[in-house]
């Protein structure tokens, strides 16, 4: 098997993405600064796996760092990038964070992939790069809208500078549209951890279910939806770590039929905030403190996605629903 470098490897998805690596046989290694994570997703791997994972404790930022990375693992036959901030709201009161951090990294691993020869490259992406898309559900080849926050642009300028980069060179790159990631190992050992402020849906549901978040705010509900809250598509994290496994093996077997390849990973269906709501109170049990708020900026209205490219060509399905969500990412907060 070959031998996988996955940055962000401390963070949520970056995480489940090694369990899932290590128990399809690859070998791994991992970077992490843990500006948003900490070292122990990494006994929580070894716990699952019964593996330990190397990490390199580096900001990718700092390119003298990155490069020795690859100097000291020149096995290092892939690289799936996950490393980058996320939050949609922090975006917009910080750009400038935003496309320093996210775009600088990336210029640094491409620029080391070119240098050292790592002809794979997997590039963690987002449904934001669709915007408000005019149609739904969104395919992969649906028109790009203007985004809704500069970290949706991050994603935007991301995907257009892998293509600029490996243009006459031997590197093949997938990039892999998320919907949104949500849920926790099914073993309640490992699960959405973040150091600052919860930002994403679920994991604020869940710390208020616990008592550690005083209530939830749905943002708006006088969108065009069905019960005026925003809709999205949620998907399982062992689903989405899944298909990074499937896209390393599509590249380590030369099945990729052009240099840039782009999937979209989704469940195919659409769940808005108050529907979320109502499916983690009847999978848990457990009532919501929850207020109706101002429209948040930054927030797509709809989004879904078609998966039919993914299934048809990664030889990837979804295995886990709205409710398995929110019963794993509620044992993961009861315990964690």
């Amino acid at each position: 098997m070959s031998k996988v470098l996955v940055t962000g490897g401390a963070g949520y998805i970056g995480s489940h993405t090694l369990v899932d690596l290590l128990e399809k046989g690859f070998e791994v290694v991992s970077v992490d600064n843990y500006c948003n994570s900490d070292g122990s997703a990494y006994q929580q791997i070894q716990d699952i796996t019964g593996k330990e994972v190397k990490n390199y404790v580096v900001d990718l930022c700092d390119q003298n760092a990155t490069e020795n990375i690859f100097k000291e693992n020149p096995e290092i036959s892939s690289v799936i990038h996950f490393a980058a901030l996320k939050a949609v709201g922090e975006s917009v009161a910080d750009p400038i964070l935003y496309f320093r951090n996210n775009l600088t990294s990336l210029v640094n691993v491409l620029d080391c992939c070119r240098k050292y020869r790592v002809h794979k490259f997997i590039f963690s992406s987002s449904c934001t790069v669709y915007g408000n898309a005019l149609e739904l559900p969104v395919t992969e080849s649906t028109p790009e809208q203007e985004a809704e926050s500069p970290y949706g642009r991050t994603k935007q300028f991301g995907e257009k500078m892998i293509q600029d980069c490996i243009k006459g060179t031997d590197i093949k790159a997938i990039s892999l549209r998320y919907f949104n990631p949500a849920g926790a190992h099914p073993s309640s050992k490992m699960g959405e951890s973040p150091l600052n402020k919860p930002q994403n849906l679920v994991p604020v549901i869940t710390g208020v279910a616990k008592g550690s978040i005083e209530k939830l705010t749905v943002f708006g509900d006088d969108y065009d939806t069905r019960d005026g809250s925003c809709l999205r598509d949620y998907i399982h994290v062992m689903d989405l770590a899944n298909a990074h496994s499937l896209a390393v093996s599509r590249l380590d077997q030369d099945l990729a039929m052009v240099h840039f390849e782009v999937f979209n990973l989704g469940t195919g269906e659409g769940v808005t905030v108050l529907e979320a709501i109502e499916a983690f109170e009847s999978s848990t049990g457990q009532k919501l403190n929850y207020v109706i708020g101002d429209r948040r900026p930054g927030d797509v209205i709809a989004v879904y996605s078609d998966l039919s490219k993914a299934k048809n060509e990664l030889q990837w399905t979804t295995k886990y629903s709205i409710h398995d969500i929110m019963k794993t990412a509620w044992e993961w907060e009861k315990i964690r």
